[in-house]
């Protein structure tokens, strides 16, 4: 069991990781902040505790993929219509 979940945990901690590399405060500012969220959960031992906070996780993952859309669409929008209402 705790092989599955500590399997988990990295995944989660490589995906996080990998998306921090575009956020707008910059890749250092959410690696530290990532490191030190895992950090705070080391020793959690509680396998639905853990479950919890892997949940939380893979929220995070949605929030910041639909910052990063909605970035982009806001790009995309300026670039091809003008705001100028006849």
């Amino acid at each position: 069991m705790a092989n599955s979940l500590r399997s988990e945990v990295i995944k989660l901690y490589k995906n996080l990781l990998y998306l921090g590399r575009e956020y707008p405060k910059g890749a250092d500012y959410f690696r530290s902040r990532l490191k030190a969220a895992f950090l705070k959960n080391k020793d959690e031992t509680d396998p639905e505790k853990i479950k919890q906070l892997i949940a939380r996780g893979e929220f995070v993952i949605k929030e910041l993929e639909a910052l990063y859309f909605l970035r982009k669409y806001r790009a995309m929008k300026q670039r091809y219509y003008s705001d100028d209402k006849p």
